[in-house]
């Protein structure tokens, strides 16, 4: 009866449901038919109401047959008959009231229906939303087979929804795998990835995130995913990558043209410096000396120009890492100094150095690129500097934590407008950027210099007051000093003057007199110089205030330096004049500007002559044409540039050597290794015909190898004063390096240098 009802509901609901409306009806707990009304007793079955009037009949008979009152006969007839009659009634109202309970009400039905539609609708709803997004909806089983697929999947394949139910992705020509069971063994597990998908027409890209579920009760597996549109960012990507691969392969081409011209240019102006320099050593008049002073400067502040454009290129191309080794900062600081020394007595002006005692004998860091500032910085300082001079001092950071090296560049030049301070260190700025201001150059040293301190992990700062001078300091990371490093107070008790007008390289001498524990006064005429007399052991004189006579050391020795050793000290233009010192009265000499080292050296000499003689030979500038200070040295060039050769020649011909030349890789190697006797020092150059310059330094090396012969110096000449061809060419067996354009007292030192060691 119950069952009957149920499918009696449901027919009735589908019937009267709306047309083109399909109710899916869910599950629903049975509805409970209500009390009847009266409540029947328990007594009221029908059994037992059969029972009681057939026993009423069965009286009123037997009273009827045994002549009983009429009365009694009747009234159990007519009770019988009435109960008869209830009982039927009660039978056909429990039937009424029972039929009555179980069968639905009919607005029940009717909102039932209007509740399923509304969530159809609902459904719709969200489904539309979904296509209006344009997102790609997806639901596979665990077979990967496509459950549901929205609309705009299907239009996107040209196909129906339906025609995509129970087919796999890759049928439909999208790969995207199903996620195996062990990823999501938790519970679930969400994976993205791009796919491309072949489109009607097109190909387009769509990020696919998939949520795979599993369901621990029944162990369902579910892949429901979601898809957006990413073409455009695809193809903006893809752009971006072509764009960047152009700007790469131009930025090449601007280094490799930049490098190329670089090496073209340096070759003709190797010819031009090395050839005035050389010319200038010869017998000019006043005049011709002048014009040759005006072609080296010219020639040097175009080789300027050229070495910061190469490296403002590389800057640029993110191309310009440091390339960190042991390196010695003493070594670097004091050479820069040499380098510029000339320069800078050029315009009338001092160079000095000081170098802490604490300073560390070896670093770690870039010894091109730390080379590098120094010549920006010094260089700068001694442009914008026309009257003192210039000071370098290298200490440690006074911030023990820090343990950092600093570099100080101190000038007594023009010096900054507070404003111009930081604007300085951009590129292409310029102090004085007005048409009428007094010095060139492209504004590129001082930004370049930043990046390069800035790549090796220090920092660079400038100090300047107008018309009073600046000073640029930086700093490079140190190592710990070690015990050896430190000198102490070797000068404990030497009391030194020092006669100079000079006043910066005074102070850098004694700076480095005072860090040792030694006494220095400076004096400027030989009257103040007679009130420091007392106690002096060592008398300092600057070569530019004796006469031919040695009248002023005559008049110091009658002041009250009797007694004292006296030290002279000379330009690198003065070598010629040796002689004349020594005969004056001044046995020991030390060449500007001062190294620190020598300086300890000499004045820790006990012996006068022969001792400090051969401590105070500077190695800046070597005297040129004394042979009986050196052997004479047999010297084979490889260099195919006849102007190169010639002044490489020139200058070590000079210096009193033998000279043989090639012109290519494969003649340098037939000379270095067939010549009788062997040659003391080959001067190889890299980029040569038939074999290149380290072809031939390898095959040389070979030859060596097989014969058990000791390895034969060789110095590359190179225009590339990279850090990096450096290790290239020492890699390949070289032994030393001498950057072009040539200077003739550098190549003779380098020269000689190689044949001692």
């Amino acid at each position: 009866m119950e069952t009957q009802t149920k499918l009696d509901y449901e027919n009735t609901a589908a019937a009267e449901a709306p047309a083109g409306r399909v109710i899916a009806l869910p599950l629903r707990k049975p509805l409970a038919p209500p009390p009847l009304a009266p409540e029947l007793p328990k007594y009221a079955s029908p059994g037992l109401t059969h029972a009681l009037i057939a026993a009423i009949l069965t009286f009123a008979i037997l009273a009827w047959l045994t002549n009983a009152s009429h009365v009694v006969s009747l009234g159990l007839l007519v009770t019988g008959a009435v109960g008869l009659s209830l009982s039927v009634a009660l039978r056909a109202g429990t039937r009424a009231s029972l039929t009555e309970a179980a069968a639905p009400n009919q607005e029940e039905i009717e909102a039932l229906a209007d509740r399923m539609w509304e969530m159809q609708e609902s459904e719709e709803r969200f489904h539309g939303l979904i296509d209006a997004l344009g997102d790609l909806v997806v639901h596979r089983d665990r077979e990967g087979r496509v459950v549901y697929a929205n609309r705009v999947f299907a239009d996107l394949l040209g196909l129906e929804p339906r025609e995509l139910t129970d087919r796999t992705l890759a049928e439909l020509g999208v790969e995207v795998a199903v996620v195996p069971d062990a990823a999501f063994a938790d519970g679930e597990c969400l994976s993205s990835t791009d796919v491309v998908i072949h489109a009607t027409g097109s190909q387009r890209w769509f990020s696919w995130i998939e949520l795979s579920v599993r369901d621990k009760d029944s162990d369902t597996v579910s892949h429901r995913a979601i898809a957006r549109d990413i073409t455009a960012r695809k193809r903006a990507e893809t752009a971006l990558i072509h764009a960047r691969e152009r700007a790469e392969h131009a930025s090449q081409a601007k280094s490799r043209f930049l490098a190329t011209v670089s090496h073209e240019i340096r070759t003709p102006m190797n010819g031009i410096m090395g050839m005035a320099k050389l010319l200038a050593d010869t017998e000019l008049s006043l005049e011709q000396r002048t014009y040759v002073g005006a072609v080296s400067t010219s020639a040097s502040a175009l080789l300027a120009l050229i070495e910061d454009l190469l490296d403002y290129s590389k800057i640029e191309a993110g191309r310009f890492e440091p390339e960190p080794q042991p390196m010695s900062p003493r070594e670097i600081a004091s050479n820069v100094v040499e380098l510029l020394a000339s320069r800078a007595y050029a315009k009338g002006i001092g160079l000095g150095c000081h170098i802490a005692p604490d300073v560390p004998q070896m670093i770690t860091a870039d010894p091109g690129r730390l080379r590098q500032v120094l010549l920006n910085l010094i260089g700068n300082a001694i442009k914008f500097t026309d009257a003192g001079g210039v000071l370098l001092t290298v200490r440690r950071s006074p911030d023990e934590k820090a343990n950092m090296l600093n570099f100080a560049v101190i000038d007594t030049g023009e010096g900054l407008h507070q404003a111009d301070l930081e604007r300085i260190f951009n590129e292409f700025e310029q102090v004085d950027d007005t048409p009428t201001r007094a010095h060139g150059g492209a504004g590129l040293g001082l930004a370049i210099s930043r990046r390069l301190v800035q790549s090796m992990g220090g920092e660079i700062t400038v100090r300047s007051t107008r018309n009073k001078g600046s000073e640029f300091a930086f700093t490079v990371p140190a190592n710990e000093p070690t015990p050896g490093d430190v000198r102490g107070d070797v000068l404990t008790g030497r009391r030194v003057v020092m006669l100079s007008n000079n006043r910066i390289e005074a102070q850098a001498i004694a700076l480095t007199v005072e860090a040792h524990g030694g006494t220095m006064l400076i004096a400027d005429t030989v009257t103040q110089a007679a009130t420091l007399a007392e106690g002096c052991d060592t008398l300092l004189v600057d070569a530019a205030l004796e006469d031919a006579e040695g009248n002023m050391l005559k008049r110091l020795r009658r002041s009250g330096f009797a007694t004292a050793e006296a030290i002279t000290l000379i330009a690198p233009t003065d070598r010629g004049l040796l002689g004349e010192f020594r005969r004056n009265g001044y046995p020991i000499f030390l060449a500007r500007p001062v190294r620190g080292e020598t300086l300890l050296r000499v004045l820790l000499s006990a012996i006068a002559r022969d001792v400090t003689s051969s401590a105070s030979t500077h190695p800046a500038i070597p005297p040129a044409g004394e042979p009986g200070d050196r052997r004479v040295l047999s010297v084979l060039i490889a260099e195919d540039n006849e102007i190169n050769a010639l002044l490489a020649r020139a200058a070590l011909v000079k210096a009193g050597h033998k000279v043989d030349v090639v012109s290519n890789g494969r003649a340098a190697v037939e000379a270095a290794t067939g010549h009788k006797p062997r040659y003391d020092v080959v001067l190889m150059d890299l980029h040569m015909p038939v074999m290149d310059g380290l072809d031939a330094i390898a095959a040389i090396r070979r030859h060596e190898e097989e014969h058990g012969i000791v390895a034969l110096p060789i110095l590359v000449l190179s225009a590339d004063s990279q850090e990096k061809t450096r290790h290239s060419v020492l890699a390949h067996g070289a032994t030393g390096f001498v950057t072009k354009p040539l200077d003739p007292h550098i190549l003779v030192r380098a020269v000689a240098e190689q044949a001692e060691s």
